[in-house]
């Protein structure tokens, strides 16, 4: 809605500039436009000024902080009309006079029109990007929220971010380590989980933070991505369903359900989420040192339900409470298969049949006051947020052929718990100067419990029993972090830092391993420089951490096939980054476009080692180490453009140069019988050069009827271990609006050319080759259904980041 807004009130200001004519420079008008019940400021609402036989003189558009400033008004007396879509007409007189050239109209605050309510019901038909001061908006439009069935599957039609197919890693800038949040709160469930279960109809808009301020937890080398929900904070009963079905050679489901009842001082809310789904994925990966092949099966089998309740309490105009919390319940499962042919000695050909359940249960918790005093802006808001997940894990290992291992099961146990307090305050002390300062501690703990009872190698190559193991690991982050904003003339800045203390501990098997305690600085800044309304420019800079995620840490075998076993490094430190950033907007009569610059310097950077399995020399082991400095620079350039009437574009080019740094091991005499002694440990570094481009189309047939066509191509990719060749696919779409307007169905053909496919060679350990391939083909079925009315009034909400690192695996 807040795009129609935009445009109504900037085509609304286009005419009232040219109805206005020449006038003297006299007189300037101020003031700031608010929700007269939920004291929060109303962006965009159109101000107009007239004469008092009605006829227009000039008029503005509200800000974001529903602020306004109107110059060159001639002297003599005149009507002031404030109009919003869904509130009822605010109108004043006021009088110019040499005397009294500045009038400061103050806090205005508009009431709601009850009887326009339910006539109004504006849904964007397409995505549109704003460019903010320390963030990218994409606000979701029907041509998002219909490209598939979850928040996954739109990801890949976002600048600057990419998603694993095969994984589900999420990615920003080419990097794994970003931090992603639902309206501004960390989850504890798994990243590729948490995007799966959140249907794309519930989403209102996607937040890419790539340089986050002070005020943000410095965690994500990359940055931020935040999902913000439909919250609907509409008067009356109002609501959002749909239901999806995605079909190749297994069938996958979503449903969602959000509703909201708003009534006086209250206001209910819910999202319900549901996805069923198999997934199959099948590798080929060809080794030249034993001249072998491994064929490579998968078929995961699971189910999710995603729950979130919540209440407003407007005690007044100035106090509000608010409660929610997410229940999320996994249930999944599946089987695989690993088969290794050896070409030269098929008396060696061996099997691995694996079958594994996998069961977990996220609790959030989250409570919020806020305080309005009587200065405009002028907050503060107490939140705590609790988040409780425990999960379950269990393994069958099958094993045929010539494999000197036994059949085994193994299981591990994990919860985990953390709680986040913060108080935050903020300060407008003038119309161009405000302050925010706040305090936060995240308290994190996470136990993990893993038996079996199979056998594993030793030091010396002998077959034993597999450990059990205790794994523990607590971390505490107390902050603080103030934030000072200028505003003059086309001019701002904004400057903060953070201070953190940590203190991290491990304990394996109960006794204490590791442990670390530091205390870091963490500055940002920002300037703005605004020539015109068409052309804006940004410079920023931060300085960002890298905490190891739990699986990075974790000494306990995250996984193991025949050739392969990772594990994680319990002495990992954190790494640092210091990213510089430039923006470029241009706004065009039919759309826009950004340009943007980044450089990073990572100090102490996390990396992937990879070294032989000294008991089985056929064997890989993947772990984690420290490496020295390193950097990353990149380009980026996203628009939307609308040529006709009937045709809009939205694309993005992305090109990124990182220098990587691991550990690899490999065979000095690769072709003969490899030996202890002919391994040969080498500091490897890749100078990586990658770039992306996608494009998304929309064609309006009819008033009903649209299509699409969405493309991506991902250039070739270099790694520490292997290098990946291009990727690329076209999706095709159809939506056809029903019911007025409050329907939408939608049907899509995903990865047209069935060409998305993950494949890659490599020289280490040992010259290999592959690929991996997963259902990308398939065709996308969906419904969706409005109902209720109302104006979209989403109470205004902090948002925040939260702990940990993903970089190789899956705490965040």
């Amino acid at each position: 809605m807040k795009t129609i807004l935009v445009l109504i009130a900037c085509i609304t200001f286009g005419i009232l500039n040219a109805a206005a004519g020449p006038t003297e420079d006299s007189g300037n008008i101020y003031g700031r436009v608010t929700d007269k019940v939920l004291n929060e400021p109303l962006p965009y609402v159109t101000v107009v000024v007239k004469k008092l036989n009605g006829e227009i003189i000039t008029g503005a558009v509200t800000d974001d902080a529903g602020k306004f400033e109107i110059h060159k008004i001639p002297e003599g007396r005149c009507n002031i009309s404030i109009q919003y879509i869904g509130y009822k007409v605010f109108t004043t007189e006021i009088n110019i006079t040499k005397g009294n050239a500045t009038i400061d109209l103050g806090n205005i605050l508009l009431e709601e029109d009850i009887a326009s309510l339910d006539e109004v019901n504006i849904v964007a038909e397409r995505s549109t990007i704003e460019q903010r001061l320390d963030k990218k908006v994409i606000n979701i439009g029907k041509d998002l929220s219909t490209a598939g069935p979850t928040a996954s599957d739109i990801m890949n039609n976002l600048p600057t971010v990419s998603i694993d197919p095969q994984s589900g890693e999420l990615s920003m800038r080419g990097n794994e380590n970003v931090r992603v949040m639902v309206d501004g709160k960390l989850s504890n469930i798994p990243v590729a989980q948490l995007l799966k279960q959140i249907p794309s109809s519930s989403i209102k808009q996607i937040e890419l933070i790539t340089n986050p301020s002070a005020k943000y937890n410095p965690e994500g080398m990359s940055g931020l991505i935040n999902i913000i929900l439909h919250k609907n904070v509409n008067v009356g009963f109002n609501g959002n369903a749909s239901v999806g079905l995605t079909f190749r050679e297994n069938a996958k489901f979503n449903a969602g359900l959000d509703m909201n009842y708003r009534n006086g001082k209250f206001n209910f809310y819910t999202n319900l989420g549901n996805n069923v789904s198999k997934h199959e994925n099948n590798g080929l990966i060809t080794r030249s040192l034993n001249n072998s092949r491994e064929v490579i099966h998968f078929l995961d089998d699971s189910k999710s339900n995603l729950f979130k309740v919540g209440l407003d309490f407007y005690l007044n105009e100035k106090n509000t409470l608010s409660f929610f919390t997410n229940q999320n319940i996994y249930d999944g499962k599946g089987n695989g298969s690993s088969t290794i042919f050896y070409l030269d000695q098929p008396s060696l050909n061996q099997e691995q049949l694996f079958f594994y359940g996998n069961e977990n249960i996220a609790s959030q918790y989250n409570f919020d006051y806020k305080v309005s005093f009587d200065e405009t802006e002028h907050t503060l808001e107490l939140e705590a947020d609790y988040n409780v997940f425990s999960n379950e894990t269990d393994g069958k290992y099958v094993f045929n052929g010539a494999s000197p291992l036994e059949n085994f099961k193994d299981s591990d146990e994990t919860d985990r718990s953390q709680l986040t307090v913060n108080l935050d305050y903020v300060n407008p002390l003038s119309e161009s100067l405000k302050i925010e300062a706040g305090a936060e501690a995240r308290l994190f703990e996470t136990k993990i419990d893993f038996a079996s009872n199979g056998q594993s190698y030793n030091a010396n190559g002998e077959l034993v029993p597999t450990p059990s193991t205790h794994f523990e690991y607590v971390r505490d982050i107390y902050s603080f972090y103030t934030t000072v904003g200028k505003t003059f003339e086309k001019w701002s800045y904004q400057l903060g830092a953070r201070i953190e203390n940590v203190s991290v501990q491990a304990d394996t098997n109960n006794v204490q391993a590791f442990t670390n305690d530091y205390f870091q600085i963490y500055p940002s800044a920002f300037v703005t420089y605004s020539p015109s309304e068409k052309n804006q420019y940004q410079l920023s800079y931060s300085r960002r951490v890298d905490r190891p995620g739990l699986d990075q840490v974790n000494p306990i075998r995250e996984f193991s096939t025949p050739l392969i076993s990772s594990y994680g490094n319990i002495n990992l430190e954190p790494q640092f980054t210091n990213s510089i950033e430039a923006n470029y907007t241009r706004n065009l009569d039919a759309g826009s476009i950004t340009a943007g610059i980044f450089y990073r310097i990572v100090d102490n950077e996390i990396n992937r080692a990879i070294l032989v399995d000294r008991t089985n020399l056929d064997r890989s082991i993947l772990t984690f180490q420290n490496f020295e400095s390193t950097d990353s620079y990149g380009l980026e350039i996203s628009g939307n453009y609308k040529p006709t009437k009937w045709w809009s574009v939205n694309s993005s080019f992305e090109l990124y140069k990182k220098t990587q740094k691991g550990i690899t091991e490999i065979f000095e005499n690769p072709t003969g019988t490899p030996a202890v002694e002919d391994i040969v440990t080498q500091v490897a570094e890749v100078d990586n050069v990658s770039w992306n481009v996608r494009m998304m189309n929309n064609f309006t047939v009819t008033k009903n009827l649209t299509f699409s066509a969405f493309g991506l191509y991902r250039a070739k990719n270099k790694g520490i271990q292997f290098e990946s060749e291009p990727r690329y696919f076209v999706n095709l779409g159809a939506r056809y609006s029903l019911w007025e307007g409050r329907g939408t169905f939608s049907v899509n053909y995903n990865d047209v050319f069935d060409s998305m496919k993950f494949a890659f060679s490599g020289d280490t350990p040992y010259p290999q080759s592959g690929e991996f391939k997963n259902e990308s083909n398939t065709i996308y079925v969906g419904l969706t259904y409005r109902f209720g009315g109302g104006n979209y009034r989403a109470k205004s909400r902090k948002s925040r980041d939260d702990n940990t690192s993903s970089g190789g695996g899956g705490l965040f």
